[in-house]
């Protein structure tokens, strides 16, 4: 590379520059819509259809349409959602995350309490009362939840078939299954570093499977990194490369899920959102796509899933506030719910409304009728620079995983002083 200045300081003068120009395009935006139209901003393309699915549904129910405004770029749009709040330019409503990250933002004051319309929900029995923690901030709720996502393993059932193997309803049948694929010449899992964020995923499954209650207490900052249950999560991810059971990390899940479709990866962990990638590849429910929640590895451990879900959230300084308020109030109806989460083929947080896709249907029941402990994922889990450094320090031991001690303990010491920062902070 030519010239003198460090590289991460170039990377940094490009992001404030992307998110500055970001900026101005999305206040540009934020003057408000015509009459019967609310704004909502989201990082992702492919939620444009189910949210333009979902404002025609809110038009027939309550004369209001959501339209969606996308800013793809995660940097630029949390760039965005951060400097316009504090201007009169902020978007009317965002997709945003649950967990801390949605507790950072309430902090803010630049959000609106949506206690009301939660409670109105519970009431109608249009949400699961058991998601309202990763919406809640000094207990009043900031966000409404859009979709729920499942964290579960998924598979190709011909390709169990073929090789005599069944779905693992037990740690050990999920270990055989492994050994049985690599046997065949089948690549047993998929693991990535693509992007960055998937770095946490393997770690988040392990140690969920075999404590989940440490999960909970690591990830909300009453647990170390340096203890003993956190290293044999890490030792075992390391065993299964030692194994050779992952494919190369640069493989993505979009192409992860076309070789599960093929039959050359047999097992993808994501979430169920991932259905519509696999439906993209060719993937036929029940025959070339199956899943299951990744069985418990201790049988005495409360039987739990990892669960993902974006927060509605309303801004107080929109340009169109009373219509965004009209909105939350009518985003859980079922018929809203029905058209937005069909069209993203994703589970619901509304109980009444099945899933449009057979296979997280059938999820979405194991889940209600085991009575599975809903855990947040791990990117919504304790405060955001330290899980953006975390996620960083996981992608360094998957391309190194002899290095487990060594990234536990650099994980700590980010996670002591991170913690210090937050509970500094909540005492302000």
């Amino acid at each position: 590379m030519s010239g003198s200045r460090h590289p991460a300081m170039d990377r940094r003068a490009l992001l404030v520059a992307a998110a500055a120009g970001a900026l101005a395009t999305a206040c540009g935006t934020a003057e408000g819509l015509p009459a019967g139209e609310v704004a909502v901003l989201g990082d992702s393309t492919a939620w444009e259809k189910p949210m333009n699915a979902a404002g025609a549904a809110m038009k027939s129910v309550a004369s209001l349409r959501v339209v969606p405004q996308v800013n793809p770029s995660l940097e630029s749009f949390e760039q965005i959602v951060r400097s316009s709040l504090r201007t009169r330019k902020t978007p009317d409503m965002l997709k945003y995350w649950s967990g801390y990250r949605l507790q950072d933002l309430a902090r803010t004051g630049g959000i609106e309490d949506l206690t009301g319309q939660w409670d109105d929900a519970v009431a109608k029995g249009w949400v699961d009362p058991s998601l309202r923690g990763a919406f809640t901030y000094r207990r009043r709720v900031y966000g409404l939840p859009m979709n729920l996502a499942y964290w579960v393993m998924f598979y190709n059932p011909q390709v169990f078939r073929e090789h005599g193997i069944e779905k693992p309803t037990t740690w050990q049948d999920f270990l055989t299954a492994c050994a049985r694929l690599k046997k065949a010449g089948v690549v047993p899992l998929h693991g990535s570093t693509v992007d960055r964020w998937p770095s946490f995923i393997w770690f988040q499954e392990i140690l969920s499977r075999q404590d989940p209650r440490f999960y909970q207490d690591l990830m909300n900052g009453r647990g170390r990194y340096t203890d003993p249950r956190a290293e044999r999560a890490l030792r075992t991810i390391a065993s299964f490369f030692d194994k050779d059971w992952f494919t190369p990390l640069d493989v993505s899940h979009t192409d992860a899920a076309a070789a599960l479709v093929r039959g050359t990866v047999g097992m993808v962990a994501c979430g169920t959102w991932l259905g519509s990638t696999l439906a993209g590849a060719g993937g036929k429910p029940g025959r070339s796509v199956g899943a299951f929640v990744l069985p418990m590895a201790d049988r005495k451990a409360r039987p739990s899933v990892i669960f993902e879900s974006s927060a509605l959230v309303a801004t107080v300084r929109g340009p169109d506030r009373d219509e965004a308020l009209k909105a939350t109030r009518a985003w859980l109806h079922p018929a809203v719910m029905r058209a937005f989460s069909g069209t993203l083929q994703d589970g619901c947080p509304n109980p009444k409304v099945k899933a449009a896709n057979p296979v997280i249907e059938g999820l979405a029941q194991q889940v209600r009728g085991d009575r599975l402990w809903l855990l947040n994922r791990f990117w919504e889990q304790g405060p955001p620079e330290l899980v953006e450094a975390t996620v960083d320090d996981l992608a360094g031991f998957l391309l190194n995983p002899s290095s487990y001690r060594g990234t536990l303990r650099t994980m700590q010491d980010r996670a002591d002083e991170a913690w210090k920062v937050w509970r500094e902070a909540e005492e302000t």
